[in-house]
């Protein structure tokens, strides 16, 4: 169908019901939702329709339908921007990127609309599919599987907490929390604090570990400090206490503790720093005085019964970075593209001397 008459075709249908919605108009044509969006566009810059989100109503209906402080050149356009955001998780450490994520929708006159991925790849890809046929005007994604695809998305994409693959995802701009930044500061930290001998416990299969890794490595070559185990980086995989990934890592950490060869740790997530503590201390070791620790993350590490040192990645600000390079990017497409690393924070309590 020629698009002048799909035209006609969303004309005729607004004005038989007042509004349509893309994904069924599409359905309906059997044309994709995304080529429905696309003359929902053109016929808004015509001031013939309104947009809203999903679909489309005459812009009289939208009128009276829409608040009294409304933009009254609204109609014109169509309806507030709407930015999608799909994350992983919304249990862990993703909460606070979504509320500052949030918070700069609203400030730029922009509804968020949220999903969770699961870290499933292929529903975060139905997701996507989703969110682009209901007719978000852009997208901030967590990805979990690979990301050269988002590149030739057709609306703009904002990659969070996830630095760039390689060459294929030059072109898609990303706002990710600097963990290297992080862990160096853990590791300045300590040894400020007079720690010569540090360990760092990771769960290895987590996206961030590999970069905390990084950090840690370099901070301890840079404070020229001792290495206090044949590997000073133990890894607890993605397994949980009582079982030989994780139980084995952490024995030999605290064997080491014992024997005087560990005198800090950087733990992360919080989680493994809570377990940590407990088993440091039904083995009547003195925290911070026998041994320090830092844990990665933040989201509970102040609530243990030795408040724990904990480096704090700016996670609203990251969530609100993002909607304002994805905001951008929809005024001004052929803009610079954008890299924005957000540095965390060290947040200093009992764990270490603080």
């Amino acid at each position: 169908m020629h698009a002048e008459h799909r035209h006609q075709a969303i004309l005729r249908r607004l004005r038989e019901e007042g509004s349509l919605r893309v994904s069924d108009f599409a359905a309906e044509l059997g044309v994709s939702p995304v080529t429905i969006r696309r003359d929902v566009e053109v016929l808004a810059d015509r001031g013939l329709v309104a947009r809203v989100h999903g679909g489309a109503m005459l812009p009289e209906t939208w009128a009276e339908t829409a608040p009294a402080d409304a933009d009254p050149a609204a109609p014109a356009r169509g309806r507030e921007r709407v930015i999608g955001l799909i994350v992983p998780s919304a249990d862990y450490y993703y909460p606070e990127v979504i509320k500052g994520a949030r918070e700069a929708a609203a400030a730029r006159n922009a509804r968020l609309v949220l999903d969770i991925s699961g870290y499933d790849a292929d529903e975060e890809r139905a997701q996507v599919d989703r969110m682009i046929g209901d007719g978000v005007d852009g997208l901030l994604v967590v990805p979990t599987g690979p990301r050269g695809w988002y590149e030739h998305l057709p609306v703009p994409v904002v990659i969070v907490e996830r630095r760039p693959e390689s060459d294929e995802t030059a072109g898609i701009d990303h706002v990710v929390s600097d963990h290297v930044h992080g862990a160096r500061l853990a590791v300045r930290h300590l040894a400020e604090a007079g720690r010569t001998r540090l360990a760092l416990l990771v769960r290895g299969t987590s996206p961030t570990a590999q970069w905390i890794i990084e950090g840690f490595e370099a901070g301890v070559r840079a404070a020229g400090l001792e290495t206090p185990l044949p590997v000073s980086v133990l890894d607890t995989g993605d397994a949980g206490p009582g079982s030989p990934e994780y139980d084995d890592p952490v024995e030999e950490l605290l064997a080491a503790v014992a024997a005087g060869r560990v005198d800090a740790v950087i733990a992360h997530p919080d989680n493994h720093a809570l377990a940590l503590l407990r088993r440091l201390r039904a083995r009547s070791v003195q925290i911070p005085g026998d041994v320090a620790i830092v844990a990665y993350d933040d989201e509970v590490a102040g609530l243990a019964d030795v408040p724990l040192s904990a480096i704090a990645p700016a996670k609203h600000e990251v969530g609100a970075s993002a909607v304002e390079l994805l905001v951008r990017r929809i005024e001004q497409p052929d803009a610079p593209r954008h890299r924005l690393f957000v540095l965390p924070r060290l947040r200093v309590r009992s764990s270490s001397g603080g």
